[in-house]
């Protein structure tokens, strides 16, 4: 069965939906906005549906139902929302100065905070999911509460494949395209992905395109030594330390236990995880104070002079205008420290050991880039640098508690 890619045997089924549509003027300009629609082939048919909402409803004559309707008259989560608009009404009515600091103020503020929060959670609840096994699960089942999304369960694919168990239908093809461009899109990444594995779980399924460089990279996750606390890996370039919004293959998801620090997605090398929350806290407590020692090495743009020894001390905050850079700032940026010492010249490029003293987002990659750092990026920095096949940083070692570990692997010039 194709859902990532197009099957050409949707076509017509799209046609005829977008042919359906045309009848309807009134929707036309909200499909020219970007409308996404569907259609699930079956044996002697085809389903269709629209993401979200059209014309104002979730639902309309000749499309599939919602997965939860939200929507339907009476129900709690109107009513709720609309207890929530008279609380909005009410602190308005109070004035601003005094929404803020009045009593009555913030209590409604605290109540419309709870109140939010509450309903958020039980609409997650209520999406409830199936697969080809006949399995069901809800939202939070499948996500933890903290990444759940408003809208998750409201794209195509889901709810074509919910309709088709319903009716006890077998999923043949599914295809989604753009109604103002009439391009097929493959189901969105960063709502649906969680969902679909486990909706297309008893189906013949290809493999999702997107997905397949990030799985080249699992086999390539070493371990480099574990007792009965901790796990220490070597992470290699590209792959996630911890599940993003794209739930992509990650460290944590593979291992399945608790990261200690991150490396970003494009630095490889060593990385700590606890194998359950007290061993974590404590670790973290070691990384605090200062009692873990790191040591990166890293090829610059440049070459520097072979024995030279740099300290950075630049502050670093997010840079709210081009994220997920970070900048330097001596007014908002928390310190950030970083000793460097440059120990060969290979190929045009310096090769520099880097022992990071603070943890900051991205701080070797700025101290190095950085004009009053050493202003000579690190090769491969797509957000400081010049963009190459791989960022050429890597943690290659780790002491804590009187152990010490070295990365088993090193950085090669000749992957660029």
């Amino acid at each position: 069965m194709r859902i990532f890619t197009f099957d050409e045997a949707c076509r017509p089924a799209m046609e005829s939906v977008m042919r359906r549509l045309r009848a309807h003027p009134q929707w036309q300009a909200e499909l020219r906005q970007g409308k996404t629609l569907g259609v699930l082939l079956y044996d002697g048919g085809f389903l269709a549906a629209f993401s979200g909402t059209l014309g104002g409803s979730t639902i309309q004559e000749g499309f599939v139902p919602p997965v939860f309707d939200i929507m339907h008259p009476g129900s709690y989560f109107l009513q709720e929302e609309a207890a929530i608009s008279e609380i909005n009404r009410r602190i308005t009515l109070l004035g601003n100065d005094a929404s803020h600091s009045s009593e009555e103020g913030c209590r409604l503020r605290h109540e419309r905070r709870i109140r939010s929060q509450a309903l958020q959670q039980w609409l997650f609840s209520q999406y409830r999911f199936l697969n080809a096994r006949g399995e069901e699960r809800s939202l939070p089942d499948l996500v933890p509460l903290s990444k759940c999304m408003s809208g998750q369960g409201d794209c195509c694919a889901p709810k074509l494949l919910q309709e088709a168990y319903h009716r006890g239908l077998t999923p043949l093809a599914v295809a989604e395209w753009d109604a103002a461009t009439g391009e097929f899109c493959p189901p969105c990444t960063m709502r649906c992905r969680p969902i679909l594995e486990f909706m297309l779980q008893g189906l013949d399924v290809e493999s999702d395109p997107r997905l397949t460089p990030y799985e080249a990279l699992v086999p390539q996750l070493q371990t480099v030594y574990e007792d009965e606390h901790i796990l220490l890996v070597d992470k290699p370039s590209g792959l996630l330390s911890v599940p993003g919004k794209e739930f992509l293959p990650s460290v944590e998801s593979i291992t399945g236990l608790l990261p200690v620090h991150r490396l970003d997605q494009d630095t490889s090398g060593l990385m700590l995880l606890a194998k359950n929350a007290k061993e974590q806290s404590a670790l973290h407590r070691l990384f605090e104070s200062r009692q873990v020692e790191k040591r990166y090495e890293a090829f610059l743009e440049r070459e520097m002079p072979v024995g030279a020894e740099y300290d950075i001390n630049l502050p670093l905050c997010p840079d709210i205008t081009t994220r997920p850079c970070q900048m330097v700032s001596e007014q908002f940026g928390k310190k950030a420290f970083t000793h460097c010492r440059v120990v060969d010249n290979i190929q045009g490029h310096a090769l520099v050991h880097l022992f990071p003293h603070t943890g900051r987002t991205h701080q070797l990659r700025v101290h190095c880039a950085h004009p009053e750092g050493l202003d000579n990026p690190i090769i491969g920095d797509r957000l400081y640098g010049t963009p190459s096949t791989r960022l050429m940083l890597h943690a290659a070692e780790l002491s804590l508690a009187r152990k010490h570990f070295i990365s088993p692997r090193k950085l090669d010039l000749s992957v660029l």
